[in-house]
């Protein structure tokens, strides 16, 4: 069953040149969808749509079959960047989604603290942002984007930034929680590799047309292995992206 749908959806900053054109995307219960591409392909705007900060000229955005085109907060929307606030504690920055929807900060802090040890950031709840790792700032800031929607997540280049070892383990964690909380996943990346790690579809979005151009199912058991990316069957499924990649950007 679809959770999101995104249909017909165009748009443009200037109302001349289309940035994605005729989107047409599903994302299905417990799902891990990939968007690849090119930076600067349109990807980004398609989340700011989807997460209500835009508006599309064509299209709509439906969620468990709700329209909700143009509205915010219904789904929750995580950047590259952590974007916790260095003056805030742990607990605090996780539980800003909490306050802003109006809950007394004592409550607040009760239940974000009560997510830390299932994310695997016990004990961090009185530190400062800056005294974390890369790996559990991430860790922090997805437990906050899961407390502002538990349903669907949309999250843009998450781990790009980390070290490999660290964005491995964060890859083969964040796909057992999102198992264990029953939560949906549309994912940015232009990484091959972590899409085909991650996903269990990819769309591959052209960056010069603003369309998309193949939906490529990935037939394997979630968590891969882990030498799943030394086997045959994943070299075959990065030759043929790279070649539908290739054929769409040329």
């Amino acid at each position: 069953m679809a959770v999101l749908e995104v249909k017909n959806v165009t748009f443009s900053y200037d109302g001349v040149f289309d940035v994605i054109k005729d989107i047409n995307l599903i994302l299905r219960d417990g799902e891990l969808v990939s968007l690849l591409g090119i930076s600067g392909g349109g990807k980004t705007t398609l989340f700011n749509i989807i997460a209500g900060l835009y508006r599309p000229q064509q299209g709509q955005i439906l969620l468990d079959g709700e329209d909700i085109t143009g509205q915010s907060g219904k789904v929750s929307y995580m950047l590259q960047k952590d974007m916790l606030l260095p003056y805030r504690t742990v607990v605090d920055n996780v539980a800003l989604p909490l306050l802003i929807k109006g809950m007394k900060k004592k409550e607040a802090r009760k239940i974000a603290s009560d997510h830390f040890k299932q994310f695997g950031i016990e004990g961090t709840q009185k530190m400062y942002p800056g005294g974390l790792s890369g790996g559990m700032r991430q860790r922090a800031a997805l437990l906050r984007a899961y407390l502002f929607s538990a349903e669907v997540a949309l999250l843009d280049e998450p781990f790009s930034a980390l070290d490999t070892l660290t964005k491995s383990e964060l890859h083969r964690w964040y796909l057992d929680m999102m198992n264990n909380i029953k939560l949906s996943t549309l994912f940015i990346t232009h990484d091959i590799d972590e899409a085909i790690l991650l996903s269990d579809r990819i769309y591959l979005l052209d960056g010069k047309t603003g369309t998309l151009t193949d939906e490529i199912v990935i037939n394997e058991p979630k968590p891969r292995r882990k030498d799943f990316n030394l086997t045959d069957d994943f070299l075959r499924y990065k030759r043929d992206i790279i070649a539908r990649i290739g054929g769409a950007e040329s």
